[in-house]
């Protein structure tokens, strides 16, 4: 395990965890979800940390892996989302005309990005249509259960959405610095010190 593993792995459980949370209350940490949205947008971004902006913005993802990785304190809710984000993206992998369709509706989504800003209705809306007629068509389907009222409202699931699909491009990144499901079983405590680094580091100078 190395640091940027890491990160991908937090901008992963921040995702699945904002998913949950929406599912469950209607609302999330609104720095969190924009952190997790801008990522979606950052293809080619330098580093790790450039997909994310910076460490701070993955705080909730990396308490979130320090919880998973303490068999004490885990939400099983979000374990079993972020094992079913990892499949999916092998499936998304063997499909590359859906691969294309997914990542030409991101660079259109980024146009009204550049009108309305990444936390606007509109880009949210337009985000959660692309994971429907994309991602949500493979196998195996991501499952999110919480409070069936908020589950009912437009607005919720479409959050929802937008939140497995920032969740899809943590679990692409972490594949592309070499993360593979096995490390998280071997590299338990190793992972688990080098989140709880970053949160230390992130928390002191806000990086």
């Amino acid at each position: 395990m190395n640091e940027e593993r890491v990160l991908a792995l937090a901008g992963l459980f921040q995702a699945c965890a904002l998913a949950q949370q929406l599912a469950n209350e209607g609302r999330c940490d609104e720095g969190a979800m924009e952190a997790s949205v801008a990522s979606v947008f950052r293809i080619d971004a330098p580093s790790v940390v450039g997909v994310y902006g910076n460490i701070s913005s993955v705080r909730i993802g990396l308490r979130n892996l320090i919880a998973q990785l303490d068999e004490s304190d885990r939400d099983m809710a979000v374990t079993r989302m972020v094992v079913t984000v990892m499949r999916l993206e092998r499936s998304l992998a063997g499909r590359p005309e859906l691969l294309g369709k997914l990542q030409q509706g991101i660079v259109a989504a980024e146009r009204q990005v550049e009108h309305f800003g990444r936390d606007s209705t509109q880009v949210i809306s337009r985000l959660a249509e692309l994971y429907a007629s994309t991602l949500s068509t493979l196998k195996p389907r991501v499952m999110v259960s919480g409070n069936p009222q908020q589950l009912q409202l437009p607005v919720v699931v479409e959050k929802v959405r937008a939140s497995l699909l920032a969740a899809v491009r943590s679990a692409v990144l972490w594949r592309q610095v070499g993360g593979r499901q096995w490390q998280l079983l071997l590299y338990r405590r190793q992972c688990s010190m080098l989140a709880r680094g970053l949160l230390t580091g992130a928390t002191l100078d806000n990086r």
